[in-house]
């Protein structure tokens, strides 16, 4: 692939998502209502302004969720080729599993899993 042909897909590529962007902004429905400028349209009142302070255990509890869950994911490529690789893979995946119980075992002793 040379660079001409990088740079026309590159200009190509801007230039189809700033014309669906630009078309977009014509075609699309307008309502201009009051509450359509508040930050949240449910119907409930604000209590207090968009940026409020969240305790950082949330952000604690989904940063380790997405770790895991994301670590969850490598064991289906494992699964599908166990038989192929054979004792090996297996012995792979106890160390794996076993670094898994250590980082939770630590988010545990440091109580990043309390919700209080």
């Amino acid at each position: 692939m040379n660079s001409e042909s990088l740079v026309l897909f590159f200009l190509l590529g801007v230039i189809l998502v700033g014309g669906a962007i630009l078309f977009s902004s014509f075609v699309a429905p307008k309502s201009w209502n009051p509450v359509k400028m508040e930050p949240y349209e449910c119907g409930i009142p604000v209590k207090s302004g968009a940026w409020i302070q969240f305790n950082v255990g949330y952000y604690l509890f989904a940063i380790i969720y997405l770790i895991f869950d994301v670590e969850t994911v490598f064991l289906f490529p494992w699964a599908v080729v166990m038989k192929d690789l054979g004792m090996t893979a297996f012995i792979e995946i106890i160390i794996f599993f076993f670094i898994l119980a250590l980082g939770l075992l630590y988010a545990w002793k440091k109580g990043a899993l309390k919700w209080v």
